[in-house]
């Protein structure tokens, strides 16, 4: 299982979240960063429908596949 975690760290003069090198928008107090990161990773975790997605890779090769709607990663906050 694939697994998120979302940290909360200083950013653009405020807080905000980050998962790997992604930033969310920042926030004014450590608190409103934290309770977002909390709301995204429980989303993070509801699952959807199977779907038949495509995508082109860096080489431009196609490949077409099916999802599973209930494969969701695991999500995480760390605050500290």
């Amino acid at each position: 299982m694939a697994r998120i975690t979302y940290s909360i760290v200083p950013h653009d003069g405020g807080w905000a979240y980050k998962a790997a090198d992604a930033f969310s928008e920042p926030f004014p107090s450590r608190e409103m960063a934290l309770a977002a990161a909390k709301a995204v990773a429980a989303e993070q975790q509801v699952g959807g429908d199977d779907e038949d997605i495509s995508f082109q890779d860096e080489k431009g090769n196609w490949h077409f596949e099916h999802t599973d709607g209930g494969d969701r990663p695991e999500a995480t906050v760390e605050d500290g």
